[in-house]
């Protein structure tokens, strides 16, 4: 449980230096409240929360790389503090609360909703459990809106993945294959580092080139431009062999999918 005479300690994260500058300064010119510290980007806002332990982040959902979403999804959940969606477009508005959010504000922030915004957070934060219950409810709401949001649609170029205390931002193209194995994506890249991402494979497709990756199983994309050998297998599949070195079997219907669309000229 929180004292209500502590100060309500909160971070910002937002790519517009405009906007971030704004609600700071709207901020700190709210009695009872302390700015911890502002990030410009998603992986910038991950270290400040995990160093700094708010109570509150404000997470701009439109952030390149890694956004507000990414944020959430990526944060430890011992560090989960309570976050409010700030944004330009009010078509989020409905599902801001389906991702357990103490609030959604849009841009410019209005003073008065910035103020109901701090009281939500302070009731919350006098609940006991409120750091377990909101790490859990929150991570899972973010994934699962993650993939079923037209956000989600925006091809990606770079992949934010977890590493110890730093996110590493993968450049697509280096990706030659995408392996799931349970709730894990094993990731290989065309110089045979290997990464573990946990998210669902078919999401992840979503995100991808669909021209660049392609299945060759339920479980496995390809990077096309890494494809260097298809060779066939009693029973008409093949196993798929990449630039790499890597070796990848490929299912009945993709061998069927690879040989009417890939393999003729």
């Amino acid at each position: 449980m929180t004292d209500l005479n502590e100060k309500l300690r909160v971070v910002i994260a937002d790519d517009e230096r405009p906007a971030r500058s704004f609600l700071a300064a709207m901020l700190c010119e709210c009695e009872g409240v302390e700015l911890l510290g502002e990030a410009e980007n998603g992986a910038e806002a991950i270290q400040l929360i995990e160093r700094e332990k708010p109570d509150l982040a404000f997470l701009d959902l439109q952030m390149p790389e890694v956004d507000g979403l990414g944020v959430v999804r990526l944060l430890k959940k011992s560090r989960m503090p309570l976050v409010a969606f700030v944004t330009a477009y009010d078509e989020y508005a409905v599902r801001a609360f389906e991702l357990n959010a103490v609030d959604y504000l849009l841009k410019p922030v209005d003073r008065a909703r910035l103020l109901q915004t701090l009281q939500r957070a302070r009731e919350r934060l006098e609940l006991s459990d409120w750091r377990t219950r909101e790490s859990e409810r929150t991570q899972a709401a973010a994934a699962e809106y993650d993939s079923a949001s037209g956000a989600a649609m925006q091809r990606l170029t770079r992949i934010p993945i977890r590493q110890n205390e730093e996110i590493l931002l993968l450049p697509v193209r280096d990706i030659a294959s995408i392996v799931a194995e349970g709730e894990l994506l094993h990731i290989t890249t065309t110089t045979n580092q290997t990464y573990l991402l946990a998210y669902r494979l078919k999401d992840l497709e979503a995100r991808l080139d669909p021209d660049t990756f392609v299945r060759l199983s339920r479980s496995a994309l390809v990077n096309l431009e890494t494809l260097h050998r298809v060779s066939p297998l009693p029973g008409g599949s093949y196993v798929a062999t990449l630039t790499n070195g890597q070796q990848l079997n490929v299912s009945r219907l993709q061998s069927r999918i690879l040989r009417e669309q890939l393999l003729k000229l």
